[in-house]
C-alpha cells in the first residue's frame, strides 16, 4: 500500500521518531514514523503496549519508578513532531528509578512542568489507550464532543455563557466587599469615619514636617545654651580677632611682592567681620519661647501616633487617608452603589440565561445530525442494527451550560437506547467510541495525531476489518498509529512496526522494526494462524493487504 499524505490544509502534526530508553523490557528502541495509519503489531507480551505507554508518559501521563528498567537510574522517552510548515517539536520525559523522584520533562530541550508538557502534547496527539476511551463515558466530555460537533456557533455561545456567569461572579464579590451587613457597615463606617477624621484634623500639609519639627525642638529645647555660645564666639571675633587681622592687613598694604598675601588678608578681614555680624543677629532672634517648644513636641507625639497606626511615614499616612476616604465614600454611598451593581448583576443573568437558551437550542440541533452520523459509522463497523442517540435535557447550571448532555447506544434491534455507561460489551464500546472519535476528527478537532490501543479488542473477522477501514479513513486526515493484534485491522496500515522480544546476555530486550512486502506478510500470517510459514495463512495475509488496498483506493 502506498503511503497517504494528510489533507495539507490541517496542518497535521506528525510523530516522526519515537525513542525509549530503559523502560520496562525495552533497553533502548527507536521507531520512525511517519503520516497515515501505523500499526504497531506483536506477539502477547512482546512490549508492543510499552509502546502507547512511552507515549503516555510523554503526553503528561502519571511517572511510576516502578516502570524503570531494572538495574537503570531512569527511564527517557522523546519524541520527534513535524509540522506541515516543517517546524518540528521535541517532547521528552524523564523518570527516576529513586522512590519519590519527581520525573523531569521538557519541551525543545526547555525544562517544564507535566502539567506543561500534558497541555502541549494534547495539541499533537489524542491518546486512545485500552481504558482511556472511557473518558467519554463522562457527562462532562460527552457535552464537549456535542459541542464540538455543534461547530463555532456553539462555541461562541458557550464563551458568551461564560462570560456572563464570570461577571456574575465578579459582580457578586463587589456586592459582598460593599458590606451586606447593616450592622457591620455601620461599625465600619464608624471606624473609618474616625480614622479619617484624625488624619484630616492633623492638617499634614509637608510629608517632611517630622524632620522640620526635630530641628526646631533641639533649637528651642537648647536656646539658652545656643544664645551663649553665640555670644562667646562673637566676642572672640569682634575683640583680639579682628584687631589681629585688621594689623595683618596694614602691615603688607604698601608691599607691592606681597600684594596677593595682602588681598587675602583684607578678604579675611571683611569675613570675619561678616560672620560676627551674623552671630549678633541670630543671637538677637534666639528667643525663649517655652510654649512653642510645648506645641512643637505635641505636634511630633501626635505625627508619632498617626505613624503608628497608619503608616511608617507621613506620605504612607496620608495616602492611607485616601484610601479610607475611597472606602468611606463606598459604604455611604452603600445604597446606591448596591442599586447599581445589582442592575449589573440582572443584566448579567439576562445575558447567561439567553446564552444558556442559544446554548441549549444549538445543541439540540447538533445532537441529531451527529448521532446520524455515528449510527451511519457503526452500521460500518459491523453494527448493522445499532443505533446511537443523544439526550439534550435541562440539568443543573454550571460553566459548561444548564444542559444534561447523555450519549446513548442501542447495539441491538429491539434493545432499548441506554447510556453509555450502562453499555456492558466492551467491543460494542469500543467501537462506539471509534465511531464517535472518527466522526469529530473528520469535522475537525484540535488534536493533529491519534493513538489507539487495541481499540479492537474482543473484536474479529468483519467487524476487526471494518475497523481498520475506519482507522486508515481517519488516517486520510490525521496521523494514526494504532496498536492492534488483528491483522485484519493491521492490513489497513501504510506501514507496520513488529516489536519483538529476545534474549540478550541473559536479559529481556524488545526491539521494533519496520515490515515490508513478504515480512509484512509473515507477520499478518503469525497474526492470522500463530505461525508465518503456512502457505494458507500467508495467501489470507495476502489477500487481507489487496483487501485493504482496494477499500482505500
Amino acid at each position: 500500500m502506498s503511503r497517504r499524505e494528510p489533507s495539507p490544509d490541517l496542518g497535521a502534526a506528525t510523530l516522526v521518531e519515537l525513542r525509549v530508553e530503559s523502560l520496562g523490557i525495552i533497553d533502548e528502541l527507536q521507531v520512525v514514523l511517519g503520516a497515515g495509519l501505523t500499526a504497531v503489531t506483536g506477539e502477547t507480551g512482546a512490549g508492543k503496549t510499552l509502546v502507547v505507554g512511552a507515549l503516555e508518559l510523554l503526553l503528561g501521563g502519571r511517572a511510576d519508578p516502578g516502570i524503570v528498567r531494572d538495574g537503570a537510574d531512569e527511564a527517557r522517552v522523546e519524541g520527534r513532531f513535524v509540522g506541515a510548515d516543517g517546524d518540528e517539536v521535541v517532547l521528552a520525559r524523564v523518570v527516576s528509578s529513586t522512590a519519590g523522584a519527581r520525573s523531569r520533562a521538557y519541551i525543545n530541550g526547555r525544562l517544564v512542568t507535566a502539567g506543561e508538557l500534558a497541555e502541549r502534547g494534547a495539541e499533537l496527539v489524542e491518546l486512545h489507550g485500552q481504558h482511556t476511551h472511557h473518558s467519554l463515558l463522562t457527562p462532562a466530555e460527552q457535552r464537549a464532543a456535542l459541542d464540538h460537533a455543534g461547530g463555532e456557533p456553539a462555541r461562541a455561545a458557550l464563551a458568551d455563557y461564560r462570560e456572563a456567569r464570570a461577571d456574575l461572579r465578579h459582580i457578586d464579590e463587589a456586592l459582598e466587599a460593599l458590606g451586606g451587613d447593616a450592622r457591620s457597615r455601620a461599625r465600619e463606617i464608624g471606624l473609618l469615619a474616625f480614622q479619617l477624621d484624625e488624619i484630616d484634623t492633623a492638617e499634614i500639609s509637608a510629608l517632611d514636617e517630622d524632620e522640620t519639627l526635630a530641628a526646631q525642638q533641639e533649637l528651642l529645647a537648647n536656646a539658652e545654651s545656643h544664645r551663649d555660645a553665640l555670644a562667646h564666639a562673637r566676642a572672640c571675633l569682634d575683640g583680639p580677632a579682628l584687631e589681629g587681622v585688621g594689623e595683618a592687613a596694614g602691615a603688607l598694604c604698601d608691599r607691592a611682592p606681597f600684594a596677593p598675601l595682602a588681598e587675602r588678608v583684607r578678604v579675611l578681614q571683611s569675613e570675619l567681620a561678616e560672620v560676627a555680624q551674623d552671630l549678633r543677629l541670630v543671637a538677637d532672634e534666639l528667643e525663649l519661647d517655652p510654649a512653642r517648644l510645648v506645641e512643637v513636641v505635641e505636634r511630633r507625639h501626635r505625627l508619632h501616633e498617626l505613624r503608628r497606626k497608619y503608616g511608617e511615614n507621613l506620605d504612607a499616612v496620608v495616602r492611607y487617608g485616601e484610601e479610607v476616604r475611597a472606602r468611606l465614600a463606598d459604604l455611604e454611598s452603600y445604597e446606591m452603589r448596591a442599586a447599581d451593581l445589582e442592575a449589573l448583576r440582572i443584566a448579567a443573568g439576562k445575558r447567561g440565561a439567553a446564552a444558556a437558551s442559544v446554548l441549549g437550542r444549538l445543541r439540540r440541533a447538533a445532537a441529531q445530525p451527529l448521532a446520524a452520523a455515528v449510527t451511519g459509522r457503526l452500521t460500518r463497523l459491523g453494527m448493522p442494527s445499532a443505533s446511537f442517540e443523544i439526550a439534550v435535557d435541562e440539568g443543573p447550571e454550571s460553566d459548561d451550560g444548564a444542559d444534561a448532555v447523555t450519549f446513548l447506544l442501542s447495539a441491538n434491534a429491539g434493545e432499548p437506547a441506554r447510556p453509555f455507561a450502562k453499555v456492558v460489551s466492551g467491543g460494542e464500546l469500543a467501537r462506539s467510541m471509534l465511531a464517535l472519535r472518527v466522526v469529530l476528527a473528520t469535522e475537525g478537532g484540535r488534536a493533529t495525531a491519534f493513538v489507539f490501543d487495541e481499540v479492537d479488542a474482543g473484536l474479529g473477522g468483519e467487524a476487526g476489518r471494518a475497523v481498520g477501514a475506519a482507522l486508515a479513513e481517519l488516517a486520510e486526515r490525521r496521523p494514526v498509529l494504532c496498536v492492534t493484534h488483528l491483522a485484519q485491522v493491521a492490513a489497513f496500515a501504510d506501514a507496520q512496526i513488529v516489536v519483538e522480544k529476545r534474549t540478550e546476555g541473559g536479559r529481556t530486550v524488545a526491539d521494533a522494526s519496520l515490515v515490508l512486502d513478504g515480512a509484512r506478510v509473515r507477520e499478518l500470517s503469525r497474526m492470522l494462524a500463530g505461525i508465518g510459514d503456512s502457505t494458507h495463512a500467508r495467501r489470507h495475509a495476502e489477500e487481507l493487504l489487496a483487501d485493504a488496498a482496494a477499500r482505500v483506493s
